[in-house]
């Protein structure tokens, strides 16, 4: 039986990803985009890469990083490929399950998302903010339009809502 390399799973892992991001970015709303936006699949999939991951990069020393971290010490573990891989999987996992939450976000509510995916794509953490920003925008703007169209019958904002 042969056996992929890390470096093989790696790559692969990063092809996987890519329909995915593709279908959200190009196709937002192809009932295909939809449905395969649907499922946890995808999810499944990664998790598994990243247990083999760090099924690979666990050993004593990397544990006690892990169990109690220095900045150094994740230095040190991060230089190894197999810790490496770990971050990366940890990486496609949340970047695209934040962008599918985007994603869906901008099919129920309207909000035009296709910039917020591809930036999650590339940088996650601007990805979100850049949702964030475009959510408060439209609901800035539009609710102005809103509560002077029915001479602010509309609810009041949350005081909490950003």
């Amino acid at each position: 039986m042969t056996y992929l390399s890390l470096s093989t799973l790696f790559d692969l892992a990063n092809l996987f990803v890519l329909p995915f991001w593709a279908l959200m970015v190009l196709l937002p709303n192809w009932g295909v985009t939809r449905r395969v936006s649907k499922s946890n699949l995808p999810f499944v999939v990664l998790v598994g890469f990243y247990l083999y991951c760090i099924s690979q990069s666990l050993n004593a020393e990397s544990v006690e990083a892990l169990a109690n971290p220095s900045l150094s010490q994740i230095a040190r573990f991060f230089g190894e490929e197999p810790a490496a891989a770990t971050g990366w999987a940890h990486f496609l996992v949340m970047d695209l399950f934040v962008g599918r939450w985007i994603y869906w976000e901008g099919q129920k509510t309207g909000v035009w998302t296709r910039h917020s995916i591809a930036l999650c794509l590339f940088a996650g953490p601007v990805g979100v903010l850049s949702h964030l920003v475009t959510v408060t925008l439209r609901d800035r703007i539009l609710g102005d339009e809103r509560d002077s169209a029915t001479n602010g019958t509309l609810e009041e904002k949350r005081p909490d809502a950003v």
